[in-house]
């Protein structure tokens, strides 16, 4: 089997363990107003699959970073190009634009800011730092803009 050329830096079973317990309170409704399960297909199977994202508004605009890298929700996600965010009864659907390079530097920032006690540990700068420490770090962080998003009822059935 062809070893990952991109970085991801799996959880441990413990943490795999806590996002499902962390998942299923958010998509329950319960939790801070910016976590979200992300459901999204797998590109193989087609199999729905989900996992508890923190949502960060910059300017009017809501990204998702992937802290951990190129995991396999970001993979599903590129190739379908929809996700759908659910929070209680509340299902977003939205289309999704990976943002540049010259993008990244500050959403980066304002993510690791904004989630440092969470996120910190994924991360080789200190939250805080300026905008240009995350320069070399840009090919390791997957970040999308969410496009198009609708809301959507869930249904009862």
């Amino acid at each position: 089997m062809e070893q990952e050329r991109e970085p991801f830096l799996k959880p441990s079973p413990v943490e795999r363990i806590l996002n499902r317990f962390f998942g299923f309170l958010v998509s329950a409704g319960i939790g801070p107003s910016h976590n979200y399960a992300l459901e999204v297909r797998g590109r193989k199977s087609g199999r729905l699959y989900s996992t508890p994202v923190n949502l960060i508004e910059v300017t009017g605009r809501r990204y998702l970073v992937c802290p951990r890298g190129r995991a396999q929700w970001v993979r599903n996600a590129e190739a379908i190009g929809r996700v759908t965010l659910k929070r209680g009864s509340q299902r977003i659907d939205c289309g999704l634009r990976a943002v540049t390079a010259a993008e990244k530097p500050g959403l980066l920032k304002a993510y690791l800011d904004r989630f440092k006690t969470v996120v910190q540990r994924y991360f080789p700068v200190p939250a805080g730092s300026p905008t240009d420490a995350f320069e070399p770090y840009l090919d390791r962080y997957p970040v999308f803009e969410l496009t198009d998003s609708k809301a959507a009822r869930e249904n009862a059935s």
